[in-house]
């Protein structure tokens, strides 16, 4: 049975979750009607996250990795993703776990009619802080870009990799997947999963890079949306 969905999981000093990815992985594959596997992206962990990956994906087929040579950021590592992915499909998911996979199948239900399902996140379980950057972050993007979009941050999506390879990909770009592949014509389902709290490792996340990087980002999104090239083509002759 071949493969129908590769999950990216961006990596940056996440030790102490990774055994708990295994583990969590390992048994949603065993339940799941969806053959998937794992692609980590180590984006230059400075700890001994790229040696635990290494093992992890050491004689288990369904985890593979990547790993960069210096810290890349996060829109990168989805990229370096997509680019390497021959899979129907992409999941994505952060590696903090406050997501389930479980819920992938919830999303895969819809997959067939939709360039893209994505999760929300019905009840957070964040901080009081991190709620507040990131309703700051939700405003400044629904006020300048109004993409229908309710929870453009929730790490819980699947989309298909002809899709996700027309993204056009810019620093920030991961703030704005969903929008992109609306710029494609493409249809976008939006579904409540679960959300949990943090139990291991640190946010990568602050008041700068949800809000002032945000608002940077969201002008450069609006800026290449006037300039999007897209066409369909209704008939050609290429070749002998």
């Amino acid at each position: 049975m071949e493969y129908r969905m590769t999950i990216i999981i961006p990596v940056f000093n996440e030790i102490d979750n990774l055994d708990r990815i295994f583990s969590t992985f390992t048994d949603y594959f065993s339940k799941s009607k969806t053959k998937s596997k794992v692609l980590f992206i180590d984006d230059g962990s400075t700890d001994k996250s790229f040696d635990k990956i290494v093992e992890i994906c050491t004689d288990n087929p369904d985890f593979e990795f990547l790993k960069f040579k210096e810290n890349c950021g996060l829109s990168a590592a989805i990229k370096a993703g997509i680019d390497h992915i021959d899979t129907q499909l992409i999941g994505y998911i952060d590696a903090d776990l406050q997501t389930t996979p479980y819920d992938f199948d919830i999303l895969l239900e819809d997959i067939d009619n939709y360039q893209a399902v994505i999760g929300f996140r019905g009840k957070r379980k964040d901080t009081l802080n991190k709620k507040i950057q990131s309703l700051i972050a939700n405003s400044i993007r629904r006020g300048l870009i109004n993409d229908g979009i309710t929870d453009t941050g929730c790490p819980l999506k699947v989309i298909h990799t002809e899709s996700a390879k027309r993204i056009p990909f810019f620093k920030g770009m991961h703030r704005f997947i969903p929008a992109l592949i609306l710029l494609q014509d493409g249809k976008i389902k939006q579904i409540k999963v679960q959300h949990f709290e943090r139990i291991a490792g640190q946010s990568k996340f602050n008041i700068f890079n949800r809000s002032f990087k945000a608002l940077r980002d969201t002008f450069g999104y609006r800026w290449m949306r006037r300039r999007y090239i897209n066409y369909t083509i209704e008939k050609s002759k290429i070749g002998s």
